[in-house]
């Protein structure tokens, strides 16, 4: 292990561990929202207590985080015998046990997103529509993120990449464990469900 490995690993890490949720939170709204909702820093739990703007920053955030520790990975950083995926995943441990918000942050799905973004976008278009599709049928953006990723450890087999098949696989197993109070919830029939744009449309023209 080089030390440019070790330096890169630390950047990204602590690239993800900046908490996107809690920051904008506090400095917008006054509100640290761990302790609304699910408790959770991701995006997802910003657009439920923050609203529509706040969420949306703090998705941008999350993704980008993912995304610029990918980009340090494939450059400043990039190793002759190391993945860059491997360099650039420790932004997802940051986003997850994140040094900055003690160590309880999101469950890594947009960090993850970003850096497909920067490593291979086509995947991640493919995931985003395979997300969008399902998100309008689940309403559960939970579900829909478990699926999508697990759908895209099998896309991923068609850029002949067997270095990112076996990463997104890893990713799919770390999220799926992360969203484990999720699966209770879905089995219960009591996770929270998002309603699409078009039902509020309608819902606000009665």
């Amino acid at each position: 292990m080089s030390f440019t490995f070790i330096i890169g690993a630390i950047v990204a890490y602590l690239l993800g561990s900046i908490p996107s949720g809690l920051w904008v939170g506090q400095y917008f709204f006054k509100k640290d929202i761990r302790q609304y909702g699910s408790g959770n820093l991701g995006s997802t739990n910003a657009f439920r207590v923050l609203g529509k703007k706040a969420g949306s920053l703090v998705l941008f955030c999350d993704i980008f985080k993912g995304f610029l520790a990918m980009i340090l990975a494939l450059t400043i950083f990039k190793q002759p015998d190391i993945s860059p995926l491997w360099i650039a995943s420790f932004a997802v441990i940051g986003h997850t046990f994140p040094i900055f918000a003690s160590f309880k942050g999101g469950k890594a799905v947009a960090t993850f997103a970003g850096m497909i973004l920067a490593y291979q976008p086509l995947l991640l278009l493919y995931g985003l529509i395979i997300f969008l599709v399902l998100l309008a049928i689940t309403r559960m953006v939970s579900l829909t993120a478990m699926v999508t990723i697990t759908l895209g450890v099998f896309l991923s087999l068609l850029f002949n990449d067997w270095t990112l098949t076996l990463f997104a696989l890893a990713i799919d197993i770390f999220i799926i464990y992360r969203h484990r109070s999720n699966i209770q919830r879905i089995l219960n029939g009591t996770e929270n469900k998002v309603p699409m744009p078009w039902e509020q449309k309608n819902k606000d023209t009665k």
